[in-house]
């Protein structure tokens, strides 16, 4: 029997497929995941590659270092039409790094567009991507899907594919967030994936009168599900939360698993960040987190002074983040001892909110509109808490960043956010961070509230809490660890 620590027994083969990957392109938390889990997976005896779409928005200092490795043609629609599939790649940190170029594709710039636009994209993509696999002659274990654009991996793989080398291996499909599925007129859809015609009638990707959805067709075909945290396995279980897919999902639910993500502790290192006034680790974090506070109040405008509360929000600024609570709540979370700054771009009506807040409390409010690398690194270091009130939150990563940097998550219990941040309890001197069920305005304010009065009143539970933050296991070890025993289960 293969022992998971066994680091001489036969490494393990998995191939992601995803439509993003730090640093090569990257719009949100699939990016880090993509870039961050096979880096950990190395470390867990598996061998690695990630497949991706070659964009033009890719850096020119990556494709620089690609390495022609082939190509061919390969047919893709219901009438025959081929298209070119070019294979460029690249090995960084032990991870391969397989790019599939087809200039009719992937020349627009940036990865998304439209979904008229990107859904024959995506189509392409995952059956080239499982092409590319069977050209080299690298059959995985286990073929890694990530979200909707590459949710018909697993269909390919058990119709196309299934009498070639890569049909030998097993399907994950990875929920990052629900909302984003791949619907259109099945016509559409049918005539760019070249799919049998039973997997566009019920249970698999048809929905409604009309439509397929992607993600629907490559749940009902993934031997395995995953999603990025135990709650919002459970959660998207429900209609609140479900998208649609609640009947569909709790009909699989045997098949699924929720495995919380990690972050980079090698980027997000308070001791070793070059971006921070003052470098710090849990030994000398509450003195140096002063230094920091100070440098942040004095780059976005506020009044410098250590003993005031400075409150943090890095988020897209939309309905998804809570920013309705925080709007409601705005006025009466500001006083003589609390600042505000907020980070980020989003909706307008967010946007404008937030700059109105500033010119009324000049000093008090920083909205700094847009987004910037050095200065988030400063927030997570120079504020005392950090806001994540969000409506639905499959994972969410903020929390933990901040917690490595010894700043106290508030946060609403949903998605991962429960599943991370233990609501504080001042009996026991217990948890790491304040939190609340109910999406309402008052009880979010309720819980700012009660995190201003043991930062006031009550400063060594919080400073406590601070150090105890610091010494949370954040990274992708153990995450890593599970999906390798995922991954162990599946290719038996």
């Amino acid at each position: 029997m293969e022992d998971r620590n066994n680091q001489a027994a036969e490494p393990l083969r998995i191939a992601f497929v995803g439509s993003e990957c730090y640093p090569f392109v990257k719009t949100g938390g699939l990016g880090d995941v993509m870039y961050a889990l096979p880096r950990a997976l190395i470390k867990q005896n598996c061998d690695v590659r990630v497949l991706l779409p070659k964009y033009s928005c890719i850096p020119q200092k990556y494709r620089d270092q690609m390495v022609y490795r082939g190509s061919f043609m390969m047919d893709l629609c219901m009438d025959g039409k081929t298209f070119f599939v070019g294979i460029m790649e690249l090995v960084m940190d032990g991870v391969t790094y397989d790019f599939i170029e087809n200039e009719e594709f992937f020349s627009w710039g940036n990865p998304y567009t439209d979904l008229v636009a990107d859904i024959p994209k995506y189509c392409y993509f995952s059956k080239a991507a499982l092409a590319v696999l069977n050209y080299l002659e690298w059959t995985p274990n286990v073929v890694h899907c990530h979200d909707w654009q590459a949710a018909l991996v697993p269909i390919y793989l058990r119709t196309h594919f299934a009498n070639t080398p890569v049909g030998k291996a097993k399907s994950m499909l990875t929920i990052h967030n629900l909302r984003f599925q791949g619907i259109y007129g099945i016509p559409h859809i049918k005539y760019w994936t070249g799919i049998p015609g039973y997997v566009f009638d019920y249970p698999f990707m048809k929905q409604g009168k009309d439509d397929a959805n992607m993600m629907k067709g490559g749940l009902a075909f993934a031997n395995c599900i995953t999603t990025v945290s135990q709650t919002y396995a459970g959660e998207i279980q429900t209609e609140f939360y479900g998208e649609g897919l609640d009947p569909h999902l709790r009909y699989h639910s045997v098949r699924m698993r929720g495995i919380v993500n990690g972050i980079d502790v090698e980027l997000w290192n308070s001791r070793t960040d070059a971006l921070l006034a003052a470098k710090y680790d849990e030994n000398d974090v509450l003195e140096k987190k002063k230094a920091n506070k100070l440098a942040l109040q004095e780059k976005v405008g506020l009044e410098q002074d250590e003993n005031k509360m400075v409150i943090g929000l890095i988020s897209r600024l939309t309905n998804q983040k809570g920013l309705d609570l925080v709007n409601a709540a705005f006025a009466e979370m500001i006083d003589e001892n609390t600042q505000v700054v907020v980070l980020g771009t989003g909706d307008v009506y967010y946007e404008d909110s937030f700059r109105y807040y500033e010119s009324i409390h000049k000093g008090s409010v920083c909205a700094y509109i847009s987004y910037n690398e050095a200065l988030a690194h400063l927030i997570y270091a120079g504020a005392d808490a950090l806001l994540v009130p969000s409506l639905f939150e499959p994972c969410g990563l903020t929390q933990l960043i901040a917690m490595r940097y010894g700043t106290i998550p508030i946060v609403r219990e949903t998605g991962g956010l429960k599943d991370t941040v233990q609501p504080y309890n001042k009996y026991t001197n217990e948890g790491n961070g304040f939190t609340f069920e109910d999406y309402d305005a008052g009880v979010f304010l309720n819980t700012v509230r009660s995190a201003k009065e043991v930062y006031f009143e009550d400063r060594e539970s919080w400073d406590e809490m601070v150090k105890r933050d610091m010494a949370v296991d954040v990274s992708w070890e153990k995450s890593a660890k599970d999906y390798r025993d995922l991954y162990l289960q599946l290719s038996k």
